[in-house]
């Protein structure tokens, strides 16, 4: 996709920043914003100089308001206007989900800047995020039943593991609006800045991470944390973990993270996510893997 209309992609000294941008719509989600968030992502994952993603919203206002209730030409907002013949029809396919389980592909790290009102798609697409933080002036709404829809975006699978079963219960089925801080208190989000400092603050973890971490080290435990922590036994866990360090601790990566520890100075990683990682990633596309 050569170039955005409802995003912005910013790549500089290795942190990429994405830009929801629709400020006449309050950032508002379709399906090109999908289309080309996504393709976003596949920009990032395939640059080796791409170590961190924030992810934020136009203006301050809103980070994303939802879906579009309004799109151009009218017609349907959550689904296809055309009948299927079949459940199983690609059209079917809810476009949250298509994005939030790109989101959760990504080898690189997404830290997510809720810099304003994120209700509906634009509080679910946080939740793949691996860092969350927002503005002071941020508010949050799964508000689906409050529209005669259920909760998309596989936030059913998302929103439990972040905030617990009772909460996420709670604000699916009221579909209230709530605040900054309470979406702190119940560990939505990692931390409230004013609306000012709320990109710089991002930055700073998305510079720890660029500066201090090999990159293969952060793409796998990313996957590792992401995909092994809801399996039932930790012996699934650890087969991985372990063919993991075995592999890793043999890497050019390991030499210069030790050597650059004894000779106290900062480390110049030579490894890369395109041409470095274990010769057993992606794991889970294995015959027999669940």
């Amino acid at each position: 996709m050569s170039a955005y209309t409802q995003i912005k992609l910013d790549i500089a000294d290795g942190v990429a920043i994405v830009t929801l941008h629709r400020p006449e719509k309050m950032n508002a989600f379709t399906r090109v914003m999908m289309d080309e968030f996504i393709d976003a992502l596949d920009v990032t994952d395939a640059d080796d100089s791409v170590r961190a993603v924030i992810v934020t919203g136009h203006g301050d206002r809103a980070f994303c308001a939802g879906a579009d209730l309004t799109p151009e030409g009218g017609g349907h907002v959550f689904s296809d206007p055309n009948p299927v013949e079949s459940l199983s029809d690609e059209r079917v396919r809810d476009g949250g989900g298509r994005l939030t389980l790109r989101l959760f592909n990504s080898q690189k790290p997404l830290i997510g800047a809720c810099n304003g009102v994120a209700v509906g798609v634009g509080a679910t697409m946080q939740l793949p995020f691996d860092i969350r933080l927002a503005s002071d002036n941020a508010r949050f709404g799964f508000v689906f039943a409050r529209r005669g829809i259920t909760p998309e975006a596989c936030s059913s699978w998302f929103l439990p593991r972040l905030v617990g079963m009772q909460t996420a219960l709670e604000w699916c089925m009221t579909g209230r609006v709530f605040d900054a801080q309470e979406a702190l208190d119940r560990g939505l989000v990692r931390s409230l800045h004013p609306q000012a400092e709320l990109m710089d603050a991002a930055m700073g973890i998305a510079r720890e991470i660029a500066d201090n971490t090999s990159a293969v080290s952060v793409a796998m435990t990313r996957a590792m944390l992401w995909r092994l922590s809801p399996l039932e036994h930790p012996m699934m866990a650890h087969r991985v973990d372990s063919r993991a360090i075995y592999r890793l601790s043999r890497s050019a990566d390991a030499k210069e993270g030790i050597a650059s520890f004894l000779e106290k100075r900062a480390p110049a990683y030579p490894d890369t996510v395109s041409g470095n990682m274990p010769d057993f990633y992606p794991w889970w596309d294995e015959p027999g893997y669940e």
